[in-house]
């Protein structure tokens, strides 16, 4: 069921992708808002126990709903419930308009629009960077996307799916997620501010969320792209990213496409302030327009294995 549940919500978020300011991400964002203002008081016992009621209440509804759906209809409607939550949760089409705009623009020779679109989309500075800085930051921001759009959802939904908790991981993933950016972006002392006690609980919930499914993301570009350079690159260098989770991924992805990636450049607030750009890179060629498609074979490649290695496992447990 877990294996034909992904795939219909992937064919289906192909053909007909979530919009932008959908009804579902802006009740999940009230419903964040509201929890930090009502019980955020600045105590960690506190802030723990808000963070387990804004991801863990969505994640049990989601999980009774499965279980009364397979207990009273059997499991051909609870995969229907399985296949909804993973629209809202896992696709491509969630960020990846933002990547094809980039692209199509640098392809036509508008270097302008690439780099207004690129900071609309991150919220970066980038106006005072040289062209192989910008497709590095594309190249950067378009595999953490995929990992934290499709990857991640991917790997809690799997591993909480096969213990019978229906969609609970797809949920809880993309709620860790979510919280801890909406959290981290709150104003402050303004209206929706939310305390550095919850904002650092969020943060360090969501490390240990997203810390198995990264390191299968990196194994899975491996596989599918240069194994050894990948692991090496994994091994020695993703410590030189700002996050530990993210510079696994990022890591992997260099060796896998023998790219340079990291650098001060994507540390400094203001791009005029980098200094010896890279000191702190990995190892590989300059980034290029040629990456752009590597990026998309890479990522492809990897959802291919992951959907191959679940029928697998689904075939051997009917035959088993």
């Amino acid at each position: 069921m877990s294996f034909l549940s992904l795939l219909l919500a992937l064919l289906i978020e192909q053909a007909r992708p979530l919009v932008r300011g959908n009804w579902v991400h802006g009740t999940v964002r009230s419903w964040a808002n509201w929890i930090s203002q009502t019980l955020d008081a600045g105590h960690p016992r506190l802030a723990w126990t808000t963070w387990s009621l804004a991801v863990g209440l969505p994640a049990v509804i989601a999980t009774l709903v499965h279980w009364f759906l397979i207990g009273v209809f059997g499991w051909p409607v609870a995969m229907i419930w399985s296949v909804a939550v993973l629209y809202v949760t896992l696709g491509f089409r969630q960020f990846s308009h933002h990547f094809t705009d980039i692209r199509d623009a640098l392809d036509v020779g508008d270097e302008r629009l690439a780099r207004e679109l690129l900071a609309e989309w991150q919220h970066v500075e980038v106006d005072n960077l040289p062209r192989s800085e910008l497709l590095r930051h594309v190249i950067e921001h378009s595999v953490l996307s995929a990992h934290h759009h499709v990857f991640g959802v991917l790997t809690w939904f799997s591993v909480l799916a096969a213990l019978g908790f229906g969609p609970a991981g797809a949920v809880i993933y993309r709620m860790s997620e979510m919280v801890s950016h909406a959290w981290r972006a709150a104003p402050k002392p303004s209206k929706g501010w939310v305390s550095d006690t919850l904002q650092n609980a969020a943060h360090e919930a969501w490390r240990r969320v997203d810390w198995l499914p990264a390191r299968l993301t990196a194994v899975a570009f491996a596989v599918v792209g240069n194994f050894e350079e990948a692991i090496d690159c994994w091994r020695n260098h993703a410590q030189r990213f700002p996050d530990d989770n993210d510079g696994v991924v990022l890591a992997a992805t260099a060796g896998a496409l023998n790219v340079r990636l990291g650098g001060e450049a994507l540390r400094a607030d203001d791009a005029s302030e980098v200094h010896d750009q890279d000191s702190e890179s990995t190892p590989g060629r300059t980034p290029e327009m040629a990456h752009l498609s590597s990026v998309v074979g890479l990522v492809w490649r990897s959802v291919v294995l992951w959907m191959v290695l679940l029928a697998l496992l689904t075939l051997a447990r009917l035959l088993g």
